[in-house]
């Protein structure tokens, strides 16, 4: 089959997340399988990739650039939704399963009745699917976790197919130091103001801050201020690179304030072994399973002071969650090649 995904988020190299590693991976896996895969994606003027593609969209007229610099076709444009109908005929798909970022509008935009269209529901965010999903024709779904799953059906009446985030685990195994505490991605929707007070409650516990989505003006000052107090806390710049950032950890902190749609770093992390202290709020659940503590969001900072110090001291209840955790991450429903043979069973459907 020829397939192509689409999203209104920028990709590779321009944005790193959950969504573009799942993706990628999951490109790479359909390839391998003898399938033609490729991206659509939405595009910044940002670094060399947004200066070269400036240039050619001047040049070519053609409302989208197209670079092979992943090893398969990734057709970029400032706007995706626009160009998305162009792209699903030059590139000829059999399929088109859209995601993350306007997936209806990007739906929408071509003609289902030719193209068999899906969306992948990757979160629980209504103002990110670009309009309803109700009434949208020709269109199946599939949802990265059972929560999403419910969500939807619960508020939208849209049945969906669950196919966990791609992971591969080879990418992220390591044999941790366990020398830290780590939180990635420091964040307002990330629980930023709790890992703070926990580490601020436990300064003999060394935490590494890790750098994710970019910051306000007023969101930096606030973590710049706020660290200056803590000498316990170290505060690392955004990487590709999630092997060295679990390679010290012992335990991972995910104190997320909105509902995850499931909680990838989790299942990163358990890989190695690693148990989660998480919120205890949408798909976190589901993704920390046995293998960590979760806390309600809202509990007081003395019950996430309590889970942190007792998985840091209690060597015991280390040992039980980290074997738990190992466990849970290798469950077959996140097994890479599972996920490829469900993915095309769907895709293989006939319509309706």
């Amino acid at each position: 089959m020829r397939i192509l995904f689409g999203s209104a988020h920028p990709y590779l190299p321009q944005m790193y997340g959950g969504a573009q590693a799942s993706t990628h991976e999951l490109v790479t896996r359909l390839r391998a399988r003898g399938h033609t895969a490729a991206v659509l994606s939405g595009l910044t003027g940002d670094g060399w990739l947004g200066l070269r593609s400036r240039l050619l969209l001047k040049l070519r007229r053609r409302g989208y650039v197209r670079d092979v610099s992943l090893g398969y076709p990734v057709f970029r444009a400032w706007f995706a939704q626009e160009v998305a109908r162009q792209v699903v005929s030059d590139f000829n798909a059999d399929v088109a399963v859209f995601q993350s970022r306007l997936p209806v509008q990007l739906a929408q935009a071509i003609n289902r009745t030719r193209t068999k269209t899906f969306i992948y529901l990757r979160n629980v965010e209504d103002k990110d699917l670009g309009g309803p999903l109700v009434g949208l024709s020709d269109t199946g779904f599939i949802a990265n976790s059972a929560f999403t799953a419910r969500r939807y059906a619960e508020t939208q009446g849209v049945a969906a197919d669950v196919i966990y985030p791609m992971i591969e685990a080879e990418k992220y195994r390591v044999t941790t130091t366990r020398e830290n505490v780590t939180f990635i991605n420091p964040h307002p929707n990330k629980g930023v103001d709790v890992a703070l007070k926990i580490a601020k409650a436990c300064p003999d516990i060394p935490f590494v801050f890790q750098r994710g989505w970019g910051l306000t003006p007023e969101q930096e000052t606030h973590l710049q201020t706020a660290l200056s107090g803590l000498p316990n806390v170290a505060l690392k710049p955004s990487t590709d690179d999630m092997r060295s950032v679990y390679s010290k950890a012992r335990i991972l902190l995910a104190p997320s304030q909105w509902e995850e749609a499931f909680g990838r770093i989790a299942a990163e992390a358990q890989i190695s072994g690693i148990p989660v202290v998480a919120s205890k709020i949408g798909g976190l659940p589901e993704a920390v399973g046995p293998g960590g503590v979760l806390v309600d969001r809202d509990a007081p900072i003395e019950t996430w002071v309590e889970a942190v110090r007792t998985l840091w001291h209690d060597k015991q209840v280390y040992e039980r969650l980290s074997a738990a955790a190992f466990e849970h991450a290798g469950r077959p429903e996140m097994a890479p090649d599972r996920q490829v043979d469900r993915l095309l069973e769907i895709l293989n459907r006939p319509p309706g």
